[in-house]
Parts: C-alpha cells; sequence; structure tokens
C-alpha cells in the first residue's frame, strides 16, 4: 500500500468517526453514498432539504468500504451503492431492507486526460503511449470493475497490467489524473460532465456490464420516516433533472 493510499485511508476513516460523533452534526438522515455520485447527490441532498426541511449528512467512499461499514453496524439509514450486487448482498445478509431496492442512476465510464491530444478513442488503450493509467480498485469500486473489463475486452490488459495505478474510488482515481500521477485514467462521467478541458474517450458500453447504481433502506433506516422520503425524493423529477445534468442515464 502507497503512502498516499495509507494517508487517504486514515483520512477518510477519520472523517467517518467524526461525522459520526454524537452532536457532531444534526442530521435528520445519515446517508452512504458512493464516490462517483457526490456532486449530484450533493445538488439533490440540497434541494431535498428545501422541501422536507430536514437535514441529510453524506459520508463518501468505496462501495465495498462503504458496505463493509454498514455490515460493522455504521448508524447509515440509506445507501446508495455504485452497483447492483453489493446492494442485493447488503438484503440478503440482513444489513439492508431488501425491498426497498431500486436502480437510481446508471453510470458512464469515460477515459479522460488534462492532455487535450493525450485520449483519442479506444486506440489510446492500445498504443499505451502512457506511463501510468488510473483506475479505481476493481474489488471495491464498479467503475475499477469496468475500467478492468474495458481492457480486457480490447485484449489489452495484460499489457496495461504494470501501467496501472490504483485508487482507493473514483474521486482518488480522478485525482490522480488531476495532480499529473497519471497521464490518463478511467473515471465517471459525472466527475467531468462539466469540464470542457482536456480529452477524453466515453467508453462504448458493450465493453463493460452497465454500471446500475442501486439505492437500499438498511436496517437501521428501516423505521426511519426522513430516510423513506429520501429515497422517494431521489426518484422523482427534480432529482431526475440533477442526474441528468451529471450525466447519468435513468433506469
Amino acid at each position: 500500500m502507497t503512502v498516499w493510499n495509507r494517508f487517504a485511508g486514515l483520512a477518510s476513516a477519520v472523517a467517518l468517526s467524526i461525522a459520526l460523533l454524537p452532536g457532531a452534526q444534526a442530521a435528520d438522515v445519515n446517508i452512504a453514498v458512493a464516490a462517483n455520485f457526490t456532486d449530484a447527490v450533493k445538488e439533490i441532498g440540497t434541494a431535498w432539504e428545501k422541501t422536507s426541511g430536514l437535514k441529510a449528512v453524506f459520508s463518501f467512499g468505496a462501495t465495498g468500504a462503504l458496505f463493509t461499514q454498514i455490515s460493522q453496524g455504521a448508524p447509515f439509514e440509506v445507501f446508495l451503492s455504485a452497483d447492483q450486487a453489493t446492494v442485493t448482498k447488503a438484503g440478503a445478509e440482513g444489513h439492508a431492507v431488501a425491498s426497498t431496492q431500486y436502480t437510481y442512476a446508471i453510470g458512464k465510464l469515460v477515459l479522460f486526460s488534462k492532455n487535450k491530444d493525450a485520449v483519442k478513442g479506444e486506440q489510446t488503450l492500445k498504443d499505451a503511449k502512457f506511463d501510468k493509467i488510473s483506475i479505481a480498485a476493481p474489488n471495491a469500486a464498479p467503475y475499477g470493475a469496468a475500467a478492468v473489463e474495458t481492457m480486457k475486452a480490447l485484449g489489452v490488459y495484460e499489457k496495461l497490467r504494470p501501467k496501472i495505478v490504483e485508487g482507493q474510488n473514483i474521486t482518488q482515481a480522478y485525482q490522480f489524473v488531476e495532480t499529473g500521477n497519471a497521464e490518463v485514467g478511467f473515471i465517471a462521467l459525472s466527475q467531468i460532465v462539466t469540464n470542457t478541458d482536456g480529452s477524453r474517450w466515453l467508453v462504448d458500453q458493450k465493453y463493460y456490464t452497465p454500471i446500475k447504481q442501486d439505492a437500499v433502506l438498511t436496517k437501521k433506516g428501516e423505521s426511519a420516516a426522513a430516510a423513506r422520503d429520501f429515497l422517494a425524493f431521489l426518484r422523482g423529477p427534480e432529482a431526475k433533472a440533477v442526474k441528468e445534468k451529471f450525466g447519468y442515464a435513468a433506469d
């Protein structure tokens, strides 16, 4: 594990523990959110707070890491995953209310570089004229798994594997590109949908399993009216408009 990863992991743990301290921040609902959905859910949360008069507190991270926290008793009442499988698993293992599971967004994978001439479609991966390519950890982040799927579908994974640098989540994968630690990276469209700089390839969805992102009430949120209200709002027209703005498709 790199120094960066150790630091990022510690920072995430500290932030989570502070956020969940009694009285640290008044909240009507605590929500665990996959990192790719950060900007979109913040805007949705603001709209929900205005209409409901309630308060949402978000904690962001890789889907796998958030599931681990939920399974260990973290007081999240809503779980917004970056995939379907993890939410289904949460329900099957008794950590979530399976009947409340639904797909709230379908994510899109992008190969991105700050260099305006670096990315030219799938040929960029075949030519591999870069030293490092960033992805989110595929064992914890569905966008990372989709990146690996794409490279394997194009027959370039083994060639590119020595060049891969893994972020703990999709946010860190993007940071590696932004800071120059990787010339190119697989990230979520939502992260750069309003950014016109650099170069990008919207990965053809035939190369990876659709990134259907599911939401669910956790067992701790089963009887929480605010949590149910937020999930309902997330399905509504106002939230849908925000999701489309950030490049997500509807199920």
